[in-house]
């Protein structure tokens, strides 16, 4: 049997649309035991995003990003966020978007990819599917400064540290985004081999 199967949705009201698209909805859910049971639900759909981590195998570095992000500070965040680069699809391919988004936000042009897998980060809540990538780098493909785009409200600072000093920042407390610290610790078993 499918999960669809499992499930009859029986009304949506949407309660949002304005940054990103916030629905409620009210659906029948057949459990384990064969019961029916009403359940309600908020998603917020915002859409597929990507992101990538670059690393230097040489020179045993990284790129990062720091940049403000308003959830995390009203959450009580008081710092800038260090994160992977990454992105919202907007209708392109995942591969494609992440090399877009790669040189807007780090000014690092990149040719080959590599997807390491794709997970839902808040599947409780948000309808978002991440596709996670790597790709090499080295410092001859930085052909802008980066930054990210203003009039998106992008100001974003590029960071190259090793991936010593970024696997570090994990439990200090430097590093507190989940995509960042899932695309390290790839990198420390599969890249670097820490």
């Amino acid at each position: 049997m499918s999960l669809a199967d499992r499930v009859r949705i029986e009304e949506v009201s949407l309660l949002s649309d304005d940054w990103y698209v916030l629905k409620k909805t009210r659906f029948a859910f057949q459990r384990s035991n064969g019961e029916w049971q009403v359940q309600s639900r908020e998603t917020y759909d915002r859409g597929n995003g990507a992101t990538i981590l670059l690393y230097d195998r040489a020179r045993r570095t990284v790129i990062l990003t720091r940049q403000f992000r308003f959830p995390a500070f009203v959450s009580g965040y008081d710092d800038l966020m260090i994160e992977t680069p990454a992105g919202l699809l907007d209708k392109m391919g995942p591969e494609e978007r992440i090399k877009e988004e790669t040189q807007e936000e780090t000014g690092y042009r990149i040719g080959k990819v590599e997807k390491v897998f794709e997970a839902f980060m808040s599947p409780g809540s948000v309808t978002e599917r991440l596709y996670f990538f790597v790709g090499e780098y080295e410092p001859k493909d930085r052909i802008s400064d980066g930054g990210g785009v203003a009039n998106e409200g992008e100001d974003i600072e590029v960071m190259e540290v090793t991936i010593d000093e970024a696997l570090a920042m994990i439990p200090s407390g430097e590093i507190v985004d989940g995509k960042t610290i899932m695309l390290l610790q790839h990198a420390a078993l599969r890249i670097f081999r820490v």
